[in-house]
This record gives structure tokens, C-alpha cells and sequence, in this order.
């Protein structure tokens, strides 16, 4: 039988500050293939070349990574400020209306860092452009040296630095075995009023939100503030959500073929 598919957004880049990409990062494709069990399948995040029927049609699931573009503000009815960039609009243009299909079609969608954000900004809620900037939170951002410059070794970047306490009986805490996780962080964005449909499964010691599921999502429907994509390969935590997340595709690639045939 076929693997199934799960696309993976793109982020626009430019390369030499000439050429107009779109990125996705290596870990991500990895966690798809190996843990997920799936086809990493990249799409351009951008209305003008991916249409959002034709790639729902051609995928079993999709991954909305995160990256270094926040999602804009007007999205959710807040001022742009030049310190807060950079934004990738387009990528909002089709993450957006993106989540909201895949949740009305149960096809499986699993967020990330900015499309944790993005999951919270399609159903009406809101984002802080800088969480370390309100009372008693925690720097979320990667480590950097003392020059500013970001950190060299990945191991340091990715490394585990804080708590997630998971809501007892929820759909994280029954999927993971546990009450408690600890996790990376590399993010300055975050929550901050709760989107209609999106229920809250884990918050940091600091108060930040850092887990997610959709209510009534008739497929998997999950987000993670933090990148899970890094290391799945030797870290239980991810590796449950990856695997979970490609038993999900299979079986809506089964359903799918089931009633195609």
C-alpha cells in the first residue's frame, strides 16, 4: 500500500537577498518520514500558487511548521509595529483559511511554533508580539551569546528549558502517559486571547500556553508551542506526537481510499 502523504508549508526566503524561495527545515521532513511514518510532501505557502482544494485533494494530512516570520497582526486586529518583523502574509493568506478546512474535512493538521499560532488566529483568537515583554514571563526566544548573536550548537538551541504542566484527563495528558512535560522554546510570539474553538492542554510555569487541541475537530486537530520536530527521534514526547500524528493520516488515507474504490 501507498505511504500516506502529510504536506508540509513552506516558508517564503530569500536567497542572496534576490532569489524568492520557499523553505522548509530538513527536521521537519525527518519527523514526517521516519516518525510519522509518511511522505513529506513540501507546498508553497502562498495563495497565488498553492490552490487549498487542489493540495487537500493530493495529501492525507498537513504540517504547518514553524519559522523566523511572525504571523501579521492584522490577522487579529493589532497595530504592526517594525520591531515585530519580519511577517510572511502570504503564508498567513493560506495557513489560515488552511486550518479551518482541514479541521471541517477531519483531515489531520498538526501546528508547530508558528502554526501553533496560526491555529489560534484561525479560530478568532489573538497573539503577544513579544511574551517576554509581560509581567512574569520568561524569555521564550533561543539562547543567544553574550554578543547577541545566536547560539552555535543546535544541541544548546533545542535543548529542553522549561515545564508544560497538562491538564489532567486531557487529549495531551492521555497521549503522553503524563501530567507534566518539559520542552525547547524558541519563539517570541504567543497566546494571548483564546481562539472560540481552541482549548487550552498546556501551560508553561510562567502562565504561557504551550498546547492546544480544537474542540469538535472531527481529526486530529493538535498544536505545540514548542519544536517538536527536532528531536523525535530520542525524545518520547515528540516522538508520541509524530506517531501519533502519522496513525491519524493512515487512517484517514484508508478512509479516503475506501471511499474512492
Amino acid at each position: 500500500m501507498a505511504r500516506p502523504v502529510v504536506g508540509i508549508i513552506g516558508n517564503g526566503h530569500m536567497v542572496e537577498d534576490r532569489y524568492n524561495a520557499q523553505l522548509v527545515a530538513r527536521a521537519n521532513m525527518k519527523a514526517v518520514a521516519e516518525t510519522a511514518g509518511a511522505l513529506p510532501l513540501m507546498f508553497a505557502g502562498t495563495p497565488d500558487i498553492t490552490d487549498l482544494g487542489a493540495l487537500m485533494e493530493a495529501v492525507d494530512g498537513i504540517l504547518l511548521t514553524g519559522a523566523r516570520a511572525n504571523v501579521h497582526p492584522n490577522r487579529f486586529g493589532a497595530e504592526h509595529h517594525p520591531s515585530h518583523e519580519p511577517y510572511d502574509q502570504e503564508r498567513d493568506a493560506l495557513a489560515l483559511p488552511l486550518i479551518a478546512a482541514c479541521v471541517e474535512a477531519g483531515m489531520p493538521v498538526f501546528g508547530i511554533c508558528r502554526g501553533f499560532q496560526e491555529f489560534n488566529v484561525a479560530f478568532g483568537g489573538s497573539l503577544h508580539p513579544e511574551i517576554r515583554e509581560l509581567p512574569g514571563r520568561m524569555n521564550h526566544r533561543m539562547p543567544r551569546l553574550a554578543t547577541g548573536e545566536p547560539h552555535p550548537d543546535p544541541a544548546v538551541i533545542f535543548a529542553d528549558r522549561h515545564d508544560v504542566a497538562l491538564v489532567r484527563g486531557g487529549t495531551f495528558a492521555g497521549l503522553l502517559g503524563r501530567d507534566h512535560i518539559r520542552v525547547n522554546s524558541l519563539h517570541g510570539q504567543g497566546l494571548m486571547a483564546i481562539g472560540e474553538r481552541v482549548v487550552v492542554e498546556g501551560v508553561a510555569e510562567d502562565g504561557t500556553v504551550e498546547a492546544l487541541r480544537i474542540r469538535d475537530a472531527a481529526g486530529f486537530a493538535l498544536a505545540v508551542q514548542w519544536h517538536a520536530e527536532y528531536d523525535p527521534h530520542t525524545n518520547p514526547v515528540n516522538r508520541a506526537l509524530f506517531e501519533e500524528f502519522g496513525g491519524a493520516v493512515s487512517r484517514f488515507k484508508r478512509s479516503a481510499d475506501r471511499r474512492a474504490a
